[in-house]
């Protein structure tokens, strides 16, 4: 029989603990989430406005009103002990002394971004890419002639549904392609369609270097990985079949109005000769 998760209470409502997801459910009504993103870090647990009207954060951060007060809740390895052993694989008693910190980041993956100063990559289609998030691409390994992957080149092709940019890749230049989509007519037979992730994803602690935020900013709720690889797309991703049918339809009636254009239509002589006869 599976076993009660345990339960917090914040200021008169009770919530149920999820070391699943890091969340806390409202117990009688469990649509209600309170989430890891929205609180603050604060000491040895987490921080967040709380409106009592709403059970939950003000729709209005900045809103102030005598509903809404500033509290306080413990780690996860405080509220749900148990829990973040199962989770973790490890004993009670190795979960007592430890952080959320040390639990939920990857520790060797930080002290080799942090300590040890090595850059993650990412593998696309079979080369080796370093994140440098202070040179603002995916800088290709021992290929000095490539352009790599310039992000702010890229910008049009993220796609913020599925947050992961959709690029057009070459492989044997190990670069980043523009497509001209007013004129594509085909699909181009030297390139391909790759995915992965945003930079925050990619390399969060890059991230909050290069705009002075606390290093371990956000690290507990995104998956810390020295490495990645690239998936493979479609076409269909970046629309490129809808543009080429496009572009194509407008090549097949582009002759037909230019005869128009060269070959006015002319009423017939005898109406010329009407036209602004008066009665």
């Amino acid at each position: 029989m599976k076993s009660e998760l345990p339960t917090i209470n914040i200021m008169g409502t009770d919530f149920i603990v999820d070391v699943e997801k890091f969340e806390l459910r409202e117990k009688t009504d469990e649509s209600n989430k309170l989430i890891l993103a929205d609180w603050h870090e604060k000491g040895n647990g987490y921080g967040f406005y709380y409106d009592t009207s709403v059970k939950n954060t003000p729709y209005d951060p900045g809103y102030r009103n005598n509903t809404t007060s500033y509290v306080t809740i413990p780690e996860f390895v405080k509220m749900a002990p148990q829990e973040m052993a199962n989770k973790y694989g490890i004993t009670l008693d190795e979960v007592n002394g430890k952080s959320d910190f040390e639990l939920m980041v990857d520790q060797k993956a930080y002290d080799e971004r942090v300590n040890k100063g090595m850059l993650p990559t990412i593998d696309i289609a079979g080369h080796t890419f370093y994140v440098d998030i202070r040179m603002d691409m995916l800088r290709p390994k021992d290929d000095f002639l490539s352009n790599g992957i310039v992000f702010s080149d890229i910008d049009n092709y993220f796609d913020e549904e599925r947050n992961a940019f959709f690029i057009p890749y070459d492989p044997k230049k190990h670069e980043f392609r523009e497509i001209d989509y007013e004129t594509i007519t085909a699909i181009p037979k030297d390139l391909m369609v790759v995915s992965f992730p945003n930079q925050t994803i990619l390399d969060p602690i890059g991230w909050n270097r290069q705009f002075g935020s606390k290093l371990t900013y956000g690290l507990k709720d995104k998956e810390l990985k020295s490495q990645f690889t690239a998936k493979p797309a479609s076409w269909e991703d970046i629309y490129v079949p809808q543009k080429i049918k496009e572009n194509l339809e407008r090549i097949k009636e582009k002759p037909k109005k230019e005869k128009l254009q060269n070959n006015p239509i002319v009423p017939p002589k005898n109406q010329q000769e009407k036209k602004g006869r008066k009665i």
